[in-house]
């Protein structure tokens, strides 16, 4: 069984910059944002699912979900949430074990948003590494890529667990407040440990 890191952090805290460079240094990096995008694509698992619960406006001219009506949706109304994430969540916890049983990296980087959040997450990791930002440098990072309104993108912060919460849960962090080159320092440095964690935990 592959040793295991939980990584998670607010959203623009930089977790898929520290995944790519974990990625990078050889580590396998299983990532639920990335599953949740393949189930709900075009023809995805989900699809089917999501029709029957939510009805075809919630999906774009290709049959996808269509991200932005949804989020509008479960963000009006938090039943509607819960529904999405009781059809999503018990696809992505299976794909997501599936991947790290077959994973060919010495361990894994297994990024999940929401960790703290979800105690069964918690369960599946041999510890928490949590990306770590001031809140409005995370505001700033999301309003520049998504184009999102800033009470949106508040929204989404005030939906997850606090930056306090994160850190108490932490093993590990990272601190992501400059320039790649210093994250890429940090992670340089962490993979030298797991690689180490990996090896005794054989």
């Amino acid at each position: 069984m592959s040793f295991v890191v939980g990584l998670t952090g607010g959203i623009g805290s930089g977790k898929s910059a520290a995944a790519a460079e974990f990625e990078r240094l050889g580590a396998s990096v299983v990532d639920t944002d990335t599953i949740a995008h393949e189930l709900t694509a075009t023809g995805g698992p989900a699809i089917s699912k999501i029709r029957k619960r939510f009805g075809a406006e919630v999906l774009d001219a290709s049959g996808a979900l269509d991200r932005k009506r949804m989020r509008e949706r479960v963000f009006a109304d938090p039943a509607a949430r819960k529904a999405l994430e009781g059809l999503l969540h018990p696809l992505i916890r299976e794909e997501s074990r599936r991947r790290i049983e077959r994973a060919p990296g010495p361990y894994v980087v297994h990024v999940v948003p929401l960790l703290v959040e979800s105690p069964d997450y918690r369960k599946r990791v041999d510890r928490v590494l949590v990306v770590d930002a001031p809140e409005e440098l995370q505001l700033e990072r999301v309003r520049r890529r998504s184009g999102l309104a800033d009470d949106e993108v508040r929204a989404i912060v005030a939906a997850q667990a606090t930056r306090a919460q994160r850190l108490a849960a932490a093993d590990d962090v990272i601190e992501n407040r400059g320039t790649i080159d210093a994250l890429r320092e940090q992670v340089a440095a962490l993979h030298r440990k797991y690689l180490e964690y990996s090896k005794a935990a054989q």
